[in-house]
C-alpha cells in the first residue's frame, strides 16, 4: 500500500487525445518526497535543453505535494511547473486553495500534459472518469467566470477548477492560472497552459488517502494546531504587522501599510514616498478596505485566513491574494480604491499581480521619456488611472504596443530599443522582481536574490528575521523560544547583528554566516514545495509550527519512510541540485545571477563576488554555479552528472 501519495499520475496527450493512468515508482518518494522535486525529475528526464516553452514537447505539470490531502494543517499547495517563456528556465509556481487535495482524492499525484490540443478544451476529472471536453463556449471568458460556468455545467459547486483568462489564451508572458482564492502566477505558466489549448482543469474526488501510522500522525498534527493557537496568542513583537503572526502575508486583514508604502518603490520601481503614510491616508484606506472586504477566507484544512472575498460596487466578486491590493495602486501612483477595482479586471484576465503592474508602469515611464510615442499609445486616455486600464486591456489582447509589452519588461525593452533597456531595471533572470529598492547592501538578501531558481524572493526568505532588532534586550527575548533554528549558532548570528557599526550590513552577517542563513531558508522552502505545505506555516514566517525538527517525524508517520533531520537535509540538497542542473543545462551561469544594479543604493562589488564564491563552494558547485560531478554523485544524481559531462558542461 502507498501511504500519503496515491502512487499514480494522470498523463494526458492533448495532441492525440490520449489519457493514461500511470503507476509511479515508490523509490521516487524516498529520494525526492514529491511535489516540486518529483516534477523536476520528470522535466529532467523528458525535456532536453533545446525545448522551447511553446513547443508541444514542453510538459505542463500540475503536482500535489506529498502531504496534500492528509490531515496535515496547511498542506494544500498545487505546484505547477513547465519551461518558462520569460526566463527560458524551469518555471514553477504554487497555488493554495483546494485543488491539490481534490486531485489526491480523485486518485492522482500529478497531471502531466503533453502536446497541444487543436481546439480549446477543458479537462474534467472525477475519480476514474477523465474527459477532454470542448471549451469553445469558454473562449475569451474571464478566469473567475470560467470557474462559475464549469461548476454550473457540471452541476457540482464542489468541483475544484483551475482556469486561465484571456491573457493565458493569448500567451501573455505574465499569464496566471487562477483557482478561486489563489493562483499560480509567476513565470508565465498560464501562457503555456493557453498554448496547449487548455482553458481549465476541473477536479472532483471522493477517494481516501492512507497514512502509515494514523494515531501518531494525528497527534503530531494536533501539536501543530496547538502551536498555531499559541502563536496567535503571542505575536512576535518588534516587526511589521504582517510578520507578527503566521500564514501568508495577511494583507486583507491588516490596514497598516506604513512599511510597504514607504519602503516599496512606486511607479516603475523608481520612487520612494517616505512621507506617504499619514493618519489621514490610513483612515481613508481603512474605509476603502473594510467597505469591499466581505469576509476573510482560508485554504483547505487551514485555520489561517490569508485571503478575502472582495466585492466592489458594480464589479463581479473576486478573491484578493496577498500584495495585489498594493501592486496596482503603487504602480499607478493611485489610491487603494483604484487598486481594488483594477485587480478585479486583472484577476478575470488572469495575470500575475506582481509583474503586470510593473510592465504597465514601465510603459508609462517610456512614454514620459519619449521612447514610446503618441503613435504607440494612440487612443490611450490622458488620465493616469485610465492609462493603466487601457494598457492592461491592450496587453492581455496583444493589441498594438500591448503585443510587445505582453512579453514582460526584459523582452519588451529588447524589442523597443532606443534606450528602453535602462528602464527595464528591476529584473533578475529576465523576470520582474518585487519593487523593493533599499539603501545598504544586505548580504543575505543579495544571495537569495541572485541564486533563487524561482527568481522570486518570497520563495526563499523566511524564518530568519529580515533586519536586526534595535536592542540586545529585544534580541535576547526573541531567541528565548526560537526552537525552529536547525543549530544554536543561528541564535548567536542574530544576537550579534546590529543596526549600525561593525556588526551591521553589509559586513555582518559575515560571508559564512550569510551562506548558512540562506541555506537554512532554502532548505525549508524546498521541503515545503516537496510536501505541498503552505510557506505561511513553515518557510516564510518567523517561528512557524513546521520546522526542521518536527518535519521528519511528520513525514515518517504519514509515509512510513524512515526519516531524520540528516536524511531530510540530504533530500533537500538532492532536490536543490536537480533543479539547478536542469537550469544549468539550459544555459544558466554565474553571469545571470545578478540583482538589479540599483537594488541597493550602496553596492560592494568585491564583497558580492566573495559572497557568491562562498555560496557556490558551500553548495558543492564550481565557480560558475555548476554542480560538480562529485556533488551530484554523492546525492545519487550520477545520471545528471553523466549527462552534463557528455554535454561538456562538467569538465
Amino acid at each position: 500500500m502507498r501511504y500519503a501519495e496515491t502512487g499514480y499520475n494522470l498523463e494526458i496527450d492533448l495532441t492525440r487525445g490520449n489519457i493514461e493512468r500511470v503507476e509511479t515508482d515508490p523509490k521516487l518518494a524516498e529520494l525526492h518526497l514529491g511535489g516540486l522535486a518529483t516534477t523536476a525529475k520528470i522535466l529532467w528526464d523528458r525535456v532536453p535543453p533545446e525545448t522551447e516553452p511553446f513547443s508541444p514537447n514542453n510538459p505542463l505539470i500540475f503536482s500535489t505535494g506529498l502531504l496534500c490531502g492528509t490531515p496535515a494543517t496547511g498542506a494544500n499547495r498545487t505546484i505547477v511547473a513547465t519551461v518558462s517563456p520569460q526566463t527560458l528556465l524551469m518555471g514553477y509556481s504554487m497555488m493554495g486553495g483546494f485543488f491539490a487535495p481534490e486531485l489526491k482524492y480523485a486518485g492522482y499525484d500529478k497531471i502531466i500534459f503533453r502536446g497541444k490540443s487543436p481546439d480549446l478544451v477543458y479537462i474534467y476529472i472525477s475519480n476514474d472518469k477523465v474527459e477532454i471536453r470542448d471549451a469553445s463556449h469558454l473562449k475569451g471568458k474571464g478566469a473567475v467566470e470560467t470557474v462559475d460556468i464549469i461548476q454550473q455545467e457540471l452541476n457540482d459547486p464542489k468541483v475544484q477548477v483551475a482556469a486561465i483568462g484571456l491573457a493565458g489564451e493569448n500567451r501573455v508572458y505574465m499569464a496566471s492560472i487562477e483557482h478561486g482564492r489563489s493562483s499560480a502566477s509567476r513565470l508565465g505558466i498560464g501562457a503555456v497552459m493557453g498554448d496547449k489549448g487548455i482553458k481549465a482543469v476541473a477536479v472532483r474526488g471522493t477517494k481516501d488517502i492512507n497514512v502509515a501510522r494514523p494515531a501518531e500522525f494525528y497527534k503530531l498534527c494536533n501539536d501543530v494546531l496547538k502551536y498555531i493557537q499559541f502563536r496567535d496568542d503571542h505575536p512576535v513583537p518588534g516587526v511589521m504587522p504582517i510578520l507578527q503572526g503566521l500564514g501568508s502575508p495577511q494583507e486583507m486583514k491588516h490596514v497598516d501599510e506604513a512599511w510597504h508604502t514607504q519602503n516599496f518603490m512606486w511607479g516603475n520601481s523608481r520612487v520612494r514616498k517616505r512621507d506617504y503614510w499619514t493618519p489621514e491616508v490610513e483612515e481613508k484606506w481603512r474605509g476603502t478596505q473594510e467597505s469591499v472586504r466581505k469576509r476573510l477566507i482560508s485554504c483547505y484544512n487551514c485555520p489561517m485566513k490569508c485571503g478575502a472575498v472582495i466585492s466592489v460596487p458594480g464589479l463581479s466578486t473576486y478573491m484578493m491574494k496577498c500584495f495585489s491590493k498594493l501592486t496596482y495602486t503603487m504602480a499607478a501612483f493611485a489610491d487603494l480604491d483604484f487598486g481594488f477595482r483594477i485587480a478585479q479586471r486583472a484577476t478575470e484576465y488572469g495575470v500575475d499581480g506582481f509583474s503586470t503592474p510593473q510592465v504597465m508602469a514601465f510603459a508609462v515611464e517610456l512614454y514620459e521619456n519619449g521612447i514610446l510615442t503618441d503613435a504607440d499609445l494612440e487612443g490611450c486616455p490622458a488620465d493616469n488611472e485610465g492609462r493603466f486600464y487601457w494598457l492592461l486591456d491592450r496587453i492581455v489582447r496583444r493589441e498594438g504596443i500591448g503585443d510587445v509589452l505582453a512579453n514582460g519588461t526584459y523582452w519588451a525593452a529588447q524589442h523597443i530599443g532606443k534606450g528602453a533597456e535602462e528602464f527595464a531595471h528591476n529584473n533578475i533572470k529576465k523576470h520582474e522582481q518585487l519593487p523593493l529598492k533599499l539603501g545598504m547592501l544586505n548580504p543575505v538578501y543579495y544571495l537569495m536574490y541572485c541564486t533563487g531558481e524561482k527568481a522570486n524572493i518570497t520563495q526563499i526568505e523566511g524564518q530568519f528575521p529580515q533586519s536586526p532588532f534595535p536592542t540586545m534586550a529585544e534580541r535576547e527575548e526573541f531567541v528565548k523560544d526560537w526552537i525552529q533554528v536547525p543549530d544554536e549558532k543561528f541564535k548567536q548570528y542574530l544576537l550579534g547583528w546590529e543596526l549600525r557599526g561593525e556588526r551591521s550590513n553589509p559586513y555582518y552577517p559575515t560571508i559564512d554566516m550569510s551562506v548558512d542563513i540562506v541555506d537554512w531558508q532554502e532548505k525549508m522552502h524546498y521541503i515545503d514545495d516537496a510536501v505541498g505545505m503552505c510557506a505561511g506555516l513553515s518557510s516564510f514566517p518567523l517561528k512557524p509550527p513546521y520546522h526542521i525538527h518536527n518535519y521528519p517525524a511528520i513525514i515518517s508517520a504519514a509515509t512510513g519512510l524512515e526519516m531524520n533531520e540528516d536524511k531530510l537535509t540530504e533530500i533537500y540538497n538532492r532536490n536543490r541540485n536537480l533543479i539547478r542542473a536542469f537550469n544549468v543545462r539550459r544555459g544558466l551561469r554565474r553571469a545571470d545571477e545578478k540583482p538589479p544594479e540599483d537594488h541597493w543604493k550602496n553596492r560592494f562589488p568585491e564583497l558580492e563576488e566573495k559572497l557568491l564564491d562562498a555560496y557556490y563552494k558551500f553548495k558543492g558547485w564550481d565557480n560558475d554555479g555548476i554542480p560538480t560531478k562529485e556533488t551530484l554523485q554523492r546525492l545519487d544524481l550520477g545520471y545528471v552528472a553523466e549527462d552534463l559531462e557528455q554535454r561538456g558542461i562538467i569538465k
